[in-house]
């Protein structure tokens, strides 16, 4: 028999951690897969089901294989996806060094396509996929460039993917968090030099985020925000100018 599992990446810390701890209000697992690097903070997460802590690096490929492979030793019915892994980095994309950059691709990116594809065929009518991008998603932003440029394209392959996973019946969301209380900045702000963002407008806590998607993909929403602040920069990043947008945002935080 089958069993009808929950697949977390990015589950040791943050939203990810968040969604695993409390996967219990969305629905019933007989398994959940909780996915990072760090297989300690794996294995101390307090979850409502059986818990299976995978350790994995999702930024270089040959994770994906591994993945692959147990799938098709355990044959599971995936139910639930969540996409929860990823990084940025707050400083001039020149000045960051390559390696960097590509990794956030990778990581960001790749991981996101590679895990979607990969879980897809083992799953059935009903179940639903949940990629974290970002309100940054919604405008290019300097000094957070390739940051922002991945999490656009999350939010784009996330919404394209819901439409074409429909005839399956599953479900795609994209949940765009504004600022979050998370670990994120510990990686993300180059230490020991000028902060690039100096002016955080709000901050969320992950529970907020996490609360408003277990509830908005019940409701069948393809994009997740939470806050009045968050969705009404996503509004005026739709309507305004990009390269005012770009001056503002620039402005905002004392940027040249």
């Amino acid at each position: 028999m089958q069993k009808k599992i929950a697949v977390i990446t990015g589950a040791s810390s943050g939203i990810g951690k968040m969604f695993a701890e409390t996967v219990g209000e969305y629905g019933t697992f007989d398994e959940v897969w909780v996915i990072a690097r760090r297989i300690d903070r794996l294995e101390s997460l307090n979850l409502p089901f059986p818990t299976r802590a995978i350790a994995l690096d999702l930024s270089k490929e040959e994770s994906y294989k591994e993945y692959e492979e147990l799938l098709k030793t355990e044959n599971p019915d995936i139910a639930l996806l969540i996409n929860a892994s990823g990084f940025g980095k707050f400083e001039a994309t020149i000045d960051t060094p390559v390696s960097d950059n590509l990794n956030m691709v990778d990581l960001n990116c790749k991981a996101i396509v590679a895990l979607c594809q990969l879980s897809v065929p083992y799953m059935k009518c009903g179940a639903q996929i949940i990629n974290i991008a970002s309100v940054a998603a919604f405008q290019p932003v300097p000094y957070i460039n390739v940051y922002s440029a991945t999490k656009a394209f999350v939010l784009h392959y996330s919404r394209s993917l819901n439409r074409e996973l429909k005839r399956l019946g599953i479900a795609v969301s994209a949940v765009c968090p504004f600022w979050t209380k998370t670990e994120f900045f510990d990686r993300a702000i180059k230490k020991d030099s000028d902060a690039v963002v100096k002016k955080y407008v709000a901050m969320y806590e992950p529970e907020q985020i996490v609360s408003r998607t277990w509830r908005d993909v019940k409701r069948g929403r393809d994009v997740i925000q939470f806050g009045f602040i968050a969705r009404t920069q996503t509004l005026l990043a739709k309507i305004l100018p990009h390269s005012f947008v770009m001056s503002f945002w620039q402005s905002q935080q004392k940027l040249k």
